[in-house]
């Protein structure tokens, strides 16, 4: 197909105004006017001849890369491939149409032969969109995919072409947001100090009320509290990008995956640890958890169940504390999957919080859909909670709303699994217990159950979680007294001719587990609340001490 260069001026005739073209005297030095380039593309599918021209250069030589340039791009498809040319052509009219560059060959050779659309412009932002619009499955993954998006990779990367998105826009992404962490963070505290100063400032007199408004009129101005982006929350961000460029790639919009390439800090799971009095003690003084996962004692959940047994909530606490259910499944849990006469219960449902919307979903995982076995103290607890639900049926008459659920509001409608967490803060700071979530229950539970012999598969499927590897990283935390007991099982192991005690030595006369004083006297092992606190009806129940065979394990 036919191209050509040739050089042109701007200049116009001093009378008429009509351009001199050729004509114009100045054009025999090659330094005036410039140089153009126009290349015959393959004619439409009706006959209709196109091209391609672009005007400009300072050179006949860069005139003439660009116009090689177009050939090879022409040269990509052979001479009897009517489709890619016409693509190539469709290509090269929006290049000259937009006075955009012309288009890497190799890039485009490649968007070729995978069969890509070569004059898609799709944006990053625009691809999202219509990736969420038609994502299947769980409703809860679909809104936090849409919250990523919205919140973090809509603003930052929306507005990159699809095509031409790198590892450096996720790379820089993420940077930003670590960048934004510490704004956030020094906005935090210096909202937090301007609160403490303000509770410093007296209530009256004329001076201090002045003062008091000017602060608080300085605390409008300032930034809400934020919560910073962790390494877990990144972690899902990345994983929400890279879902979305697979599926583009299996669109055949692209054919490489940055965000599968990009390098972030672990997301690691929060250790468990157990509330011991000086981990007490320092919380008292500071404010301060020691991890995010907090377990309490057996004493601590005793005495919890003993100030909570009147309440409407008793029989879920119970079997949240002691067979580990999560919040959604206990408020999903229906009396037909619960059999108290053969103490079995199947979690086969569970509530979901979308918002503020409540929905029933399948368990979290396959392995959530299971069958549990029930103690006998939570059998009566369940057994006088449905006597309890049977005589609150035949109060509210036809007012009551049938749900089949085990824990109802009081006319038998869904509970809100936030209305739960909430009571279950109220009833726990009524007695001054040290903070945990209600989901830390769940950890108590595999606690306690490790603690009483239970291995970690039986935990596993007690919990139902998809690998052991989760049940053993995050929800078992030894417990003070069954650590202690191992720690001396251990070190009597080992025969010593040297005394390792005042005149006794190691291993002489004694067995491991007997006359064990690695507890000092008047020490309080669980850490106490209060001295006034009278013993749990619930602690010989739970400080149930390792056996000789979960001590060797």
């Amino acid at each position: 197909m036919k191209g050509s260069t040739h050089r042109r001026c701007y200049c116009r005739d001093a009378e008429t105004g009509k351009p001199l073209g050729k004509k114009c005297p100045k054009l025999t030095s090659r330094k005036h006017g410039s140089y153009s380039i126009r290349q015959e593309l393959p004619p439409r599918a009706d006959g209709i001849r196109r091209s391609f021209s672009r005007a400009g250069y300072e050179s006949i030589k860069a005139a003439q890369v660009d116009l090689d340039h177009i050939r090879a791009l022409l040269g990509l498809a052979d001479s009897d491939d009517s489709e890619g040319l016409d693509q190539i052509a469709e290509l090269l009219e929006k290049v000259a149409d937009e006075k955009a560059p012309l288009p890497d060959i190799e890039a485009t050779r490649r968007r070729l032969s995978h069969g890509l659309d070569l004059t898609s412009r799709l944006t990053v932002g625009e691809w999202l969109d219509i990736w969420l619009a038609g994502k299947k499955g769980r409703q809860s993954a679909i809104s936090r995919d849409e919250s990523n998006i919205r919140v973090h990779l809509q603003p930052r990367i929306g507005h990159v072409r699809l095509d031409r998105l790198r590892v450096t826009h996720l790379s820089e992404m993420f940077e930003a947001i670590a960048e934004a962490n510490v704004e956030i963070a020094e906005g935090n505290a210096a909202r937090r100090k301007a609160f403490e100063d303000l509770a410093e400032i007296a209530w009256k007199g004329r001076e201090p009320r002045a003062r008091r408004k000017a602060m608080k009129a300085a605390i409008a101005e300032m930034d809400p509290y934020r919560r910073i982006v962790g390494p877990a929350t990144r972690q899902r961000v990345r994983s929400t990008m890279r879902a979305a460029l697979n599926a583009a790639i299996a669109q055949q919009l692209i054919t490489f995956n940055p965000a599968a390439h990009v390098e972030l800090e672990a997301g690691r799971r929060p250790k468990a640890l157990v509330w011991t009095e000086e981990r007490i003690l320092h919380w008292k003084r500071t404010g301060e958890k020691p991890s995010p996962v907090m377990v309490w004692t057996p004493e601590h959940t005793g005495l919890f169940l003993d100030h909570v047994a009147e309440d409407r909530l008793y029989a879920l606490f119970h079997l949240v504390a002691f067979r580990g259910l999560r919040r959604g499944e206990a408020c999903g849990q229906r009396w037909t999957d619960t059999n108290l006469e053969a103490g079995l219960l199947t979690v086969a449902k569970q509530l979901v919080v979308n918002g503020w919307e409540v929905y029933e979903d399948d368990p979290k995982t396959d392995a959530g859909a299971r069958t549990i076995a029930l103690d006998s103290d939570t059998v009566q607890a369940l057994t006088r909670h449905r006597a309890q639900q049977d005589k609150d049926r035949k109060e509210w008459e036809s007012a009551w709303v049938e749900t089949g659920r085990v824990f109802t509001r009081e006319n038998g409608e869904l509970l809100h699994p936030a209305n739960v967490t909430r009571r279950f803060i109220e009833l726990h700071e009524e007695i001054g217990l040290p903070p945990i979530r209600l989901h830390d229950l769940r950890h108590g539970a595999a606690t306690l159950a490790h603690a009483a012999g239970a291995g970690l598969k039986d935990i596993q499927e007690m919990l139902g979680h998809s690998s052991i590897t989760i049940t053993s990283d995050t929800y078992t935390s030894l417990l003070p007294e069954a650590d202690l007991a191992i720690a001396e099982a251990a070190a009597r192991l080992v025969p010593r001719a040297r005394a390792t005690a005042e005149g006794v030595p190691s291993g002489a006369g004694s067995q491991p587990g007997e006359d064990d004083e690695s507890v000092p006297d008047g020490a309080a092992p669980w850490g106490q609340i209060g001295a006034a606190t009278p013993p749990s009806a619930h602690a010989p129940l739970t400080q149930t001490a390792p056996d000789e065979k979960s001590e060797a394990e």
